[in-house]
């Protein structure tokens, strides 16, 4: 075989000239057809001003009609894919009907459920929005109502609804809890099920405790406990927001100065926060949150950190490895791959790789391609199920797993794919900002055959990166098109 196969050993690196932060902030209250509202257009102009202070490039959009604002989340969408970090906010009317969550635009006229679903966006559609960028993804509704009526949306009924003392963005029981991706965070201003207060005062009481919380250097995940707790504060224990989703494992600052760290590679990364933090964390992890445990688990892998103690980091990442965490699952077989804090252990590894792939852990899935196309860990080698673990990983937009998958195209040895599936994986890798697989196809296009190097030419063409002609010849232009793909500008 011609090509390199990567084996998952570090974070993926970001080109130095991406927008490494960016959100997209909106605010609907004008209605024409459901019960204005005070503050969206308020809350959504604070947040966006909050955010641009602490470094994010933002669009703030208000009161925009439902055509514009489906553009705009397109344009967003494909600028994501070279963000570090993409962010959404919504304040205005949502609604949940049959399980799934919409928001609903300034001019949309709702007289059934129907009508919510053709008018309005989705919750997965703003997921769908941020899911490109790479190293994180946020979405915040500061919005909670549901369709208590059960199949036609009784609009005087909704109009003459008393509303809550102070007033609420809800109508009964609230949205229904989302399921996003490892990597993404979804925070609602009020848990599923219950109801948001507009607030008394020029921000909603979510919105107000977002803008207070925002420009602090708190790692994101404690960031959105204090959100919580001035918000129950504030209401009375009436509100409690609440996130889900599963963050990656390493830790993200939205301001401050820690903002700012070039470093992707976890340990150092964990090593690096505040030691106030790090003592919430540790009462986090006694209270059994498995990110905290992983996380203090990274800090004790940091050979240059004086807390460095691998025996205490597979006793944390075996804890959470027990509750469930697939990256604890992942890490915790690399120790036993390598006898590192623990009795080296094959078949230990071997058993927490499958664990971890087993829930869809995308760099365990790329790792068991390669043992099993290589052979290792007391494997028989087997071609055959290597090809289907860096499918899935790669269809899980795992980089080194799509410039695999690709390489394997490319020579011929997946039936029924051709040239153009492997430039659509080349393309997406490069889009992740993988520096490895950048540099392999930039500097190596020959390791690819001419038709795949032409359907890449048609890729890079497609998306506006490339003008000129499909000859599969990398030089200076499509050079240009591989690097503003990637992620960087001249």
């Amino acid at each position: 075989m011609r090509h390199l196969i990567f084996l998952v050993l570090c974070a993926v690196a970001l080109p130095a000239m991406a927008s490494d932060r960016i959100a997209l902030v909106i605010g609907m209250g004008a209605y024409v057809s459901v019960p204005v509202l005070d503050n969206p257009v308020n809350d959504a102009r604070g947040i966006g001003e909050t955010l641009e202070r602490v470094g994010f490039d933002v669009t703030t959009l208000l009161d925009i009609p439902g055509e514009a604002l489906r553009a705009e989340v397109d344009k967003f969408a494909f600028r994501a894919e070279t963000a570090d970090l993409a962010l959404i906010y919504y304040a205005g009317h949502g609604v949940e009907v049959q399980g799934e969550n919409f928001l609903i635009p300034v001019d949309a006229r709702v007289t059934s459920n129907r009508d919510i679903q053709r008018l309005s966006l989705s919750l997965d559609d703003l997921l769908a929005a941020v899911d490109g960028a790479r190293r994180m993804r946020v979405v915040i509704l500061d919005s909670c109502r549901d369709d208590p009526f059960g199949g036609a949306l009784d609009l005087d009924a909704l109009a003459q609804t008393p509303a809550a003392t102070p007033g609420t963005r809800s109508t009964g029981g609230g949205l229904a809890q989302p399921s996003p991706d490892r990597g993404t965070l979804v925070a609602f201003a009020a848990r599923d099920g219950e109801v948001a207060l507009d607030g008394t005062g020029r921000h909603s009481p979510f919105a107000q405790a977002l803008i207070d919380a925002l420009p602090q250097p708190v790692e994101i995940s404690l960031m959105f406990r204090q959100v919580r707790d001035a918000v129950l504060r504030q209401t009375g224990n009436l509100q409690e927001p609440h996130t889900y989703g599963s963050l990656s494992g390493t830790p993200f600052f939205l301001a401050g100065d820690q903002a700012q760290l070039a470093s992707f590679d976890p340990d150092t990364a964990w090593s690096e926060i505040p030691r106030d933090q790090e003592t919430q964390l540790a009462s986090l992890a006694e209270a059994g949150d498995t990110r905290s445990m992983v996380g203090l688990a990274y800090m004790r892998l940091n050979a240059a950190d004086p807390r460095y103690a691998p025996g205490e980091a597979a006793t944390l990442l075996e804890r959470a490895s027990d509750a469930g965490s697939a990256e604890a699952q992942f890490e915790l077989a690399q120790l036993y791959e390598k006898g590192l804090g623990v009795v080296q252990d094959d078949a230990r590894a071997l058993e927490l790789y499958r664990a971890a792939a087993n829930q869809g852990f995308a760099d365990a899935l790329n790792d068991l391609g390669f043992i099993h196309f290589q052979g290792g860990l007391g494997v028989v080698r087997d071609p055959a199920l290597a090809l289907s673990y860096f499918e899935q990983a790669a269809n899980l937009r795992q980089p080194q797993a799509m410039y695999n998958f690709a390489a394997l195209i490319d020579d011929g040895a997946i039936p029924g794919k051709g040239p153009e599936d492997a430039a659509r994986y080349l393309y997406r890798a490069l889009r992740t900002g993988a520096e490895d697989v950048f540099e392999v196809v930039r500097d190596n296009p020959t390791m690819l055959k001419l038709e795949t190097r032409k359907a890449l030419q048609e890729q890079l063409r497609d998306f506006g990166f490339y003008a000129s002609v499909i000859d599969g010849d990398f030089g200076p232009g499509t050079q240009r098109a591989i690097r503003a793909a990637y992620g960087l500008s001249e």
